[in-house]
């Protein structure tokens, strides 16, 4: 089901002062597809799936899920959660203590005076979807993490919901097992072909799990798009840099020549990927750490830059280096196997099409 934001604001007041969680939202979420809300702690992500799934009430605007108005100020519709055909995995999953496995995974249709053979049918398809057959009996208290992760999912999956929501489900599982969930995650959904809107702060996963990412900053829809579009061709500073680790360099720009546009930098000048920016404008330089490949020693040619390097940290597949380029810092990978050190003259080519301008 396609989901539809317009104009949602919502704000909350607190010790004589007004918060703006959301402000003036517009948002459409395609059918379909794992749809990510990705930004930092205090944005607003988290509010606008309250308000999706109606656990929160909008100040002003619309939402409709599927064609079907759930909420609008102006037209006075207000849709309670359960008749929405949501589904909701929370960051803490919910599982109730005192109820095994069967319970909990049946408890929405149990509510719901579904018959005993069809809640027995459906819960044994639903735990097997989840890779979860055979622990039909067992205590909630005795499984792991990453089993009650997926024990949310069947109780979120068992109603059949269009739209399934996930507020930062994987939160609270160690890094190892983060990973390996994120993976099934992805399979799930992409198996049920329903529309699924994600909460993180995390960028890998967001990455790693989504089909479209909006990226959002003080209640705002900063940007919106695939998560190549908003990795390798960001339009602002704040997503290049929030999306991953990234050099940024202040520059300016000079000339436009054919496909690229030339600024000039504290790394000389360099050609990149062109960008309709009027000459003379003030940009940032956005260099992804993986794109710098050096080189031992002083080089020369278009778009080489020399430097040397200040420090380096071993994180195993990789030196991640510090090379100094008059005032700039730049942070660069260098294979283990290089034989590089702090102090050494090093030199890289930057590549056009991954020099990606975007606004100050």
């Amino acid at each position: 089901m396609e989901i539809r934001i317009r104009g949602v604001s919502k704000h909350y007041y607190s010790e004589g002062k007004t918060i703006k969680a959301l402000d003036g939202v517009d948002l459409t979420i395609a059918a379909n597809q794992i749809f990510t809300l990705l930004g930092p702690s205090g944005c607003g992500k988290t509010t606008l799936l309250r308000c999706i799934v109606g656990l929160e009430a909008p100040d002003t605007g619309e939402i409709s899920i599927g064609g079907q108005t759930v909420w609008s100020k102006e037209k006075n519709i207000s849709i309670p959660p359960e008749k929405r055909g949501l589904g909701m995995v929370f960051q803490t999953y919910a599982i109730w203590p005192h109820m095994n496995v069967f319970d909990n995974v049946a408890y929405p249709l149990q509510v719901r005076n579904v018959g005993k053979d069809v809640i027995r049918e459906r819960v044994a398809n639903t735990l097997r979807f989840v890779q979860m057959e055979g622990y039909e009996m067992r205590p909630a208290t005795k499984l792991s993490g990453g089993q009650q992760q997926r024990v949310a999912l069947a109780r979120a999956l068992i109603a059949e919901p269009k739209v399934i929501l996930f507020d930062e489900p994987l939160s609270n599982l160690d890094a190892k097992l983060r990973e390996e969930t994120r993976k099934e995650l992805k399979a799930f959904l992409g198996n049920l072909q329903i529309t699924a809107v994600y909460v993180t702060h995390d960028r890998v996963e967001a990455l790693a799990l989504s089909d479209a990412i909006a990226v959002m900053r003080a209640g705002q829809i900063v940007e919106v798009g695939t998560p190549q579009k908003i990795y390798f061709n960001a339009d602002t500073r704040f997503v290049a840099d929030f999306i991953g680790r990234a050099n940024l360099v202040k520059a300016r720009v000079r000339f436009q020549e054919g496909d690229r546009t030339v600024v000039e930098c504290g790394l000389g000048t360099i050609a990149c990927e062109r960008r309709d920016i009027p000459v003379g404008n003030e940009v940032t330089l956005c260099i992804r750490p993986e794109f710098i490949h050096v080189a031992k020693g002083e080089g020369s040619g278009e778009n080489v830059v020399n430097g040397r390097i200040d420090s380096q940290v071993f994180v195993g597949e990789a030196y991640e280096s510090e090379i100094r380029v008059g005032n700039e810092l730049l942070l660069a990978k260098i294979d283990p196997d290089a034989n590089l050190k702090a102090g050494d003259p090093v030199n890289f080519r930057l590549d056009a099409a991954h020099c990606l301008l975007v606004s100050i």
